[in-house]
């Protein structure tokens, strides 16, 4: 894995574990050798992901929609920094820009980028990893409603080792790399389905 982005939240919880988390995860992701692609902000989470694997020496790419660059919310200390007209541009290049997903706690719009990258991966639009870092148990129940889309019957059985999860960085950015892809939904027959 070259670059992966990063998807995270541009506020600042009160409590310090999700900034720390979101500095470890830049930090350690430069010190890989691995690139980070992420949302573009300078605020929150996304800031700290960002300033954190800048400090270490190294890349980040950063992807904003124009509305927000307007807002002055744009990190301008990037490697590089694309403006895009909007958030489906924004993703498509996540996607494109990286060798897979890297998902710390955040709200709405971390929630929307987690969901499309392992969409697009059960139907086939890609086939990399899409990891969850679970800090202090964040996404506890997060994971507990994946299990039982699994166990009801909404998420296939070959797609239900999409999200990989784990509570720590080292051992979740190890079972990313080792990821095999599932049979994509485009590759399958009707009555797979």
């Amino acid at each position: 894995m070259k670059r992966l982005a990063v998807y995270c939240g541009s506020a600042s919880p009160e409590d310090p574990v999700y900034l720390q988390t979101a500095r470890h995860v830049g930090r350690t992701l430069a010190e890989r050798g691995i690139g980070v692609v992420y949302g573009g902000g300078r605020l929150g989470l996304m800031g700290a992901v960002a300033d954190s694997a800048l400090e270490a020496g190294g890349e980040v790419i950063g992807i904003i929609p124009d509305a927000l660059v307007g807002a002055e919310v744009a990190h301008r200390g990037c490697t590089e920094l694309h403006v895009v007209s909007g958030m489906h541009e924004r993703k498509r290049m996540f996607t494109d820009l990286s060798d897979g997903f890297l998902t710390i706690p955040g709200g709405v719009g971390t929630m929307d980028e987690l969901w499309e990258a392992i969409s697009w991966a059960q139907l086939g639009y890609h086939n990399k990893p899409v990891g969850l870092l679970n800090t202090a148990g964040f996404y506890n129940d997060l994971i507990a409603f994946n299990r039982k889309m699994i166990d009801v019957g909404f998420v296939r059985a070959a797609h239900a080792g999409i999200m990989i999860v784990d509570a720590g960085l080292d051992e979740l950015l190890a079972k990313m790399a080792a990821y095999e892809p599932h049979a994509p939904i485009f590759a399958m027959k009707a009555d797979d389905l």
